[in-house]
């Protein structure tokens, strides 16, 4: 048994402290999923026409028409609106949006998917570069540090005037937000022993679903787009006033012991142990006792020992655990919107693609919660890649030609599977890559994800041209992805890696387990080693 697994048994184990401290941190991922779901409602797209003729049904970029003598016409006659725009109805609730505030429509409405982009970059640079902020900080300083600056840069997002400087404090507040999201889940499954992780893990999911569900109503009460930030910098204001605190949000002792920090871990660890009912002074049967195993890792470990992820180069099956996984989050995260267009061929109201998705997200979050304990991690990750390469295929060569309802259906599988593949890459890479890089392991995979993301938006700015190609594109690498899976460890049950090597020593094994075969007549009988040797000399 490793000496930090050890420490961790005679400190009472997973007993009420852990469990209670792990159970809290689902509440932080409420107001993370606000700010996460923010950026559609803060750009949907109300419906609209000029000022000057509000009896027309809302139009597009030319909703009137002039004489070709009129300067600056079009050569078809036409010149955009420069009267102003009527919005006649809000869009998701918001009777202000920045869209609406600076008529972000045709010439400007290259802005819009320019300004979701902005967003989700912030986000993949929060989880690349707070990563190893979490390995080499720790995941308390992390989470406390991005806390304080995203209440404060959603503050300076509230009273922003021009749009260059909204775009430069989204970035840097998605950012703050990755940083304290990554720090959150790590620390969050390194509290919990391996029996409990997917349980905790798939809770604080389905806590951030329920954020993502409250921002419509949060909007509907705000109706104004700045009011909306402002409540969100209150939201993770208040999560800095109570998870702030040591005893709310302790450092976790997991990277402590395996960075060779044992001196500051003693603390965290004597507090685990009184809440359990463990006197950390007592020997175990064994002979030894917290206090006596804390001593040795102190003599043996005098100064902290940290890593860097780029010594992945030097493992033998890290690395590739890192690509594959990195891979499938890529893929499940940038075909999403290839299924919502199959469900949704003209743009529909912000309404059903939201809820749509928050839902799905739930019943995928639901399905592992059942079957990735009881299946394993990779046979599960296995079926649901299956299953997003399969419908992605049937709706790329026979959308024309099948009924609407098999559409339909091949529409919803396709994005519940996405949301599976999303969900368990990120709980799959933190399993299997060693504490001592786990923050900067996860931030990679989560990065891609965000990168996969970000495709629809460049796809938008470009008028949808390169639409069918993406889809093509991601459907392939689905399959592709599909054959890569089989290499991947089995995380189930096993207790997290704490040191690079250990974390190589997590080899794939055959997805059916069964017995081993044996001969039913061995040449030698086991009672006669040395019949080998005689029958060689004789030879």
């Amino acid at each position: 048994m490793e000496p930090e697994v050890r420490v961790l048994r005679l400190a009472g184990g997973f007993g009420r402290a852990r469990c209670l401290l792990a159970a809290a941190s689902w509440l932080p991922c409420v107001a993370l999923g606000l700010s996460l779901g923010s950026e559609l409602l803060l750009t949907a797209l109300p419906a609209h026409h000029c000022g000057s003729d509000p009896a027309r049904a809302p139009s597009t970029c030319l909703p009137l028409s002039y004489p070709e003598s009129v300067p600056h016409a079009g050569s078809d006659g036409a010149r955009p609106c420069s009267r102003g725009w009527y919005y006649a109805q809000s869009a998701a609730d918001l009777l202000r949006s920045p869209v609406t505030q600076r008529n972000l429509l045709c010439e400007d409405g290259w802005k819009v998917p320019l300004e979701q982009v902005d967003h989700l970059l912030g986000w993949l640079l929060g989880c690349v570069l707070l990563g190893p902020g979490c390995d080499w900080f720790g995941r308390r300083a992390v989470f406390v540090g991005s806390l304080v600056l995203a209440t404060g840069l959603g503050v300076g997002e509230a009273l922003v005037a021009s749009f260059p400087a909204l775009l430069t404090l989204r970035l840097l507040r998605g950012g703050a937000l990755a940083g304290a999201s990554l720090a959150l889940y790590v620390a969050r499954l390194e509290l919990c022993d391996p029996p409990n992780r997917l349980a905790f893990s798939m809770g604080a999911g389905l806590f951030s679903v329920v954020g993502t569900m409250l921002l419509p109503g949060l909007a509907l009460l705000a109706q104004d787009w700045q009011l909306l930030q402002g409540l969100s910098a209150l939201a993770t204001g208040l999560l800095l006033l109570f998870w702030g605190f040591p005893a709310v949000f302790p450092e976790s002792p997991c990277w402590l012991l395996a960075t060779g920090q044992p001196a500051r871990a003693r603390r965290i660890l004597w507090h685990f142990a009184k809440a359990n009912g463990v006197d950390p002074e007592d020997s175990t049967e064994e002979g030894s006792s917290l206090a006596m195993e804390l001593d040795m890792l102190c003599a043996g470990h005098p100064q902290p020992r940290h890593h860097s992820v780029l010594e992945l180069r030097h493992t033998h099956v890290t690395w590739r655990n890192a690509l594959i996984l990195g891979f499938s989050s890529l893929i499940s995260e940038g075909i999403r919107a290839s299924f919502l267009h199959s469900l949704f061929p003209s743009e529909p109201s912000f309404y059903w693609p939201y809820f749509l998705a928050a839902g799905l997200e739930a019943v995928a979050t639901v399905f592992l919660l059942l079957t990735a304990d009881l299946w394993g991690r990779r046979s599960v990750l296995l079926l649901s890649t299956l299953v997003l390469g399969l419908a992605s295929l049937l709706l790329l060569a026979g959308t024309q030609y099948l009924p609407s309802w098999t559409v339909l259906f091949l529409s919803v599988l396709g994005l519940l599977a996405s949301q599976t593949v999303s969900a368990l890459s990120s709980l799959f890479s933190a399993e299997v890559f060693p504490t001592v890089i786990r923050g900067a392991g996860l931030g990679l995979v989560l990065g891609a994800g965000f990168l996969g993301q970000a495709a629809t938006p460049l796809t938008k700015m470009h008028g949808r041209h390169g639409f069918f190609l993406q889809h093509v594109l991601f459907a392939s690498f689905a399959l592709l992805a599909l054959l890569c899976v089989l290499l991947l460890p089995e995380s189930r049950g096993r207790t997290l890696p704490q040191s690079l090597q250990d974390a190589d020593r997590l080899c794939h094994s055959p997805l059916l387990r069964g017995r081993p075969r044996q001969d039913l007549l061995p040449l030698l009988p086991a009672s006669l080693p040395g019949a080998g040797i005689q029958l060689v000399q004789e030879g």
